[in-house]
């Protein structure tokens, strides 16, 4: 994989065929926008056609990865974060084997590798660049979070864009199924009930397919077409929040548990013990504080939903629908940075191996964790009210 794409030789150049393979197969929605599936499933639509993600060609079909620094990574950069953005671009589009350059958004020569993607014709404009920064800025790339904030920031790619990756849908699937099973009149015991409606229901939410299936839900709620599809958009968004925090919740205890008995090790001052101390039962409370506001927002959408399918009341939920995304900049950026707390955690200790770290890099682990967890004091639930 020696071939070059032409950025400087501060960009990295990606050994492992196998990580892009994991990267296409395996990828959570939360770590990962794969702009290349995005062109290889909706190119030749209208839509990705008339409203790209980024102008830039080759930024148009990479991957960007929210990545942990590795050892060998840190001194890219010059504050001692523990994380950065990731944009990949493979060297064939049509063959990941060919292997792929990458970068960091905003590392020490970020400049000059800007200046090498926008090449002779001068393609990588103003826009993209802001763009690369909207993403950098974010806790997690799950297409609902990034969508709302990129559209307040002035960005608005087609939806296409916006997908849950193949192995979240995957993994997915079977909540789902039990999710809508509700709105097509299942009780009782699921396990033994569910069928092939609810099966074909949850793949069509899934996977954008609005057919005529799902009209007599949009004119039971008397909604347009367009206004369905963005309100099926927003249901997937809510289905997908409540399967995170379903995914999340069983580590969550045990990572704040080990962080509040991390053993520093090593030389430490009197400064970093105070501050370590005080760090972890911040963190403690408000790693909990977070799952909180997730499920407290969530049971808006619940009892929304319930007016839906146990009241017989689509406007409430019609109503809720249209409002929902206000919710998502609090559910995705709280359950973003539980999830990078935690992987982050298992990356550094994996399960069942003793704790210990020396001082100075607790002191900036738990910095990060910190600056992780502050959020805006306006709550989002208001805005669904």
């Amino acid at each position: 994989m020696g071939r070059s794409t032409g950025l400087p030789q501060g960009a990295s150049s990606d050994r492992s065929i196998r990580s892009l393979a994991l990267l296409q197969s395996g990828a959570s929605s939360a770590r990962t926008l794969n702009l290349l599936v995005c062109w290889r499933k909706d190119g030749e639509t209208a839509a990705y056609k008339s409203a790209p993600f980024f102008k830039n060609p080759q930024l148009n079909r990479s991957i960007i990865v929210k990545h942990r620094l590795r050892r060998d990574e840190l001194d890219l950069f010059y504050d001692g974060r523990g994380s950065a953005t990731k944009v990949i671009l493979p060297i064939d589009v049509l063959d990941l084997r060919s292997g792929a350059r990458s970068f960091f958004i905003g590392q020490s020569d970020y400049r000059k590798i800007l200046a090498e993607l926008s090449g002779p014709r001068g393609d990588l404009g103003d826009d993209d660049r802001q763009l690369l920064e909207c993403l950098n800025a974010l806790p997690s790339l799950d297409p609902f979070l990034m969508r709302e904030r990129l559209r307040k920031s002035g960005f608005s790619p087609a939806r296409c864009y916006f997908d849950i990756s193949e192995a979240d849908t995957a993994r997915m699937f079977d909540f789902v199924k039990r999710e809508v099973a509700p709105l097509i009149g299942l009780s009782g015991n699921m396990d033994a009930q569910i069928n092939e409606k609810t099966a074909k229901l949850a793949f069509k939410i899934l996977n954008n397919d609005g057919d005529a299936e799902l009209e007599p839900l949009r004119e039971g709620m008397g909604m347009d077409r367009l206004s369905f599809e963005e309100g099926m958009f927003c249901w997937k968004g809510f289905i997908y929040y409540k399967w995170s925090l379903l995914d999340l919740a069983p580590l969550v205890r045990p990572v704040s548990q080990d962080i509040a008995s991390v053993k520093p090790v090593g030389p430490m001052t009197s400064e970093e013990r105070a501050y370590i101390i005080a760090a972890r039962a911040r963190l403690s409370r408000a790693i909990a504080e977070a799952c909180e506001t997730v499920r407290l927002t969530l049971k808006v959408y619940d009892d929304a939903y319930a007016d839906l399918t146990r009241n017989g009341q689509p406007n409430a939920f019609k109503s809720f629908l249209l409002k929902a995304p206000g919710l998502f900049h609090e559910l995705g950026e709280r359950l973003g940075a539980v999830q990078h707390i935690v992987s982050f955690w298992r990356y550094r200790f994996p399960m069942g191996k003793r704790s210990k770290i020396p001082a100075d890099e607790l002191y900036d682990l738990l910095a990060d964790f910190e600056l992780s967890l502050s959020f805006e004091a306006e709550s989002a639930i208001d805005t669904a009210a």
